[in-house]
């Protein structure tokens, strides 16, 4: 799974991706910043199995902080969209072919205002955001309808004279985006066009482009910058029927920061934080902290966490495993205890999970075991959030 990290220049997602992740991209005021997609690792917080079952977890592809999990998540930091990037403006064609595989979006949004259309800086409040959202939306929506578009009256003469199958058809298009064939036949039924394709016109396709990248590339918008934003916007975003969280991008990533140097008590996602010795700190320090404080009050945390989680958990629908091999003891092969924490589709299956763990496992399978309540499951047991499951297969 992957998460692309956007937004036009300049409004804070190069520090929301550093911030998610930890990672040294240049971060500056000026649109463009961002020329080459950044790829890092975000992580997903979990409740972990280890506090109820009373065990000492040994963690291998994830951290466990306090009986919390945090699990891996690949994110993709991209170059800043401008207007008319589907046509190849600015980075245009390099932003969109960056986000091919990316399986949801957070579009991060300058909420105060202080960025017009281009990333340009202007004075807070002068520009609205909610214009920012809607042109990024429109961005991602006609490049979609450019790939469906050509060549496309070959392809619709063919489906109408041979009655392919219209989502096949489609799927074999848009393949290299990541778009599976469901999404695409939940999309025709959303538009409803004309059965004869030959008689879809650039409005049917813009339509249908639309409600495929709403089902396959959900979109959460993170109103950044939202310590100095008028209320007004974060209003208007909030109510314009979009999932909208409040962001402080740079104040994560100084809470992070000062977590490592040792300054601070703090846990991505945490609501607030503590000083550890604020006889060590500096004026400047003390008050960058006392107005981060101050925010985070008011917002409930900073907000990168949460955007994520949405993202992953909300809008994806994903959920968290943990396969074993001893459904006893809660351990692999080599007897650590619940040593991995892996992301699945909401309604995959047993035979998914094994799968997921290795390739043999899946076409081997015989049967699971839930390790809680140690009853035998079959290839088709409905995974639920947290469940521990042991794979038995012939391979």
């Amino acid at each position: 799974m992957q998460i692309g990290i956007v937004g036009k220049p300049n409004v804070g997602k190069s520090t929301f991706f550093s911030a998610a992740t930890m990672a040294n991209v240049e971060i500056a005021n000026y649109p463009f910043t961002t020329i080459e997609a950044n790829i890092g690792i975000g992580y997903l917080r979990a409740s972990c199995p280890c506090r109820e079952l009373d065990v000492k977890c040994e963690p291998r592809n994830s951290a466990c902080i306090n009986g919390v999990r945090m699990i891996p998540i690949e994110l993709l930091d991209v170059a800043g969209l401008v207007p008319d990037a589907w046509q190849g403006r600015g980075l245009g064609n390099q932003f969109l072919d960056d986000l091919r595989q990316a399986d949801a979006l957070v579009n991060v949004t300058d909420a105060s205002g202080s960025t017009d259309i281009e990333g340009n800086p202007v004075d807070i409040a002068a520009h609205d955001p909610l214009e920012d959202v809607e042109f990024l939306e429109k961005e991602v929506d006609r490049w979609i309808q450019g790939i469906l578009a050509k060549g496309f009256d070959r392809i619709a003469r063919q489906i109408h004279l041979q009655g392919t199958k219209i989502e096949s058809a489609l799927h074999e298009r848009l393949t290299g985006l990541g778009i599976n064939e469901t999404d695409i036949h939940n999309a025709l039924k959303d538009v409803s066009p004309p059965d004869n394709p030959q008689l879809w016109g650039d409005d049917v396709m813009y339509s249908l482009a639309k409600a495929i990248r709403i089902r396959s590339k959900p979109m959460i918008v993170a109103m950044n910058k939202a310590d100095i934003a008028p209320a007004s916007n974060l209003k208007r975003i909030s109510e314009s029927g979009r999932d909208a969280v409040p962001t402080m991008a740079e104040a994560e990533l100084a809470l992070r920061r000062a977590e490592k140097a040792g300054l601070i008590d703090y846990m991505p996602g945490d609501k607030s934080f503590t000083i550890k010795d604020p006889s060590v700190l500096s004026e400047g320090q003390r008050k960058a902290l006392d107005y981060i404080a101050e925010n985070m009050k008011r917002f409930g945390g900073t907000g990168v966490q949460r955007c994520l989680e949405k993202a992953a958990y909300d809008m994806l629908g994903l959920i968290v495993c943990y396969p074993v091999e001893d459904e006893n003891k809660y351990t692999d092969h080599d007897g650590r205890v619940l040593p991995d924490a892996l992301l699945m589709p909401r309604g995959s299956k047993a035979r998914d999970l094994a799968y997921k763990v290795h390739t043999d496992l899946g076409e081997g399978f015989i049967r699971a075991v839930n390790a809680r309540t140690k009853r035998v499951v079959g290839h088709d047991y409905q995974l639920m959030d947290g469940d521990i499951i042991k794979i038995v297969s012939k391979r």
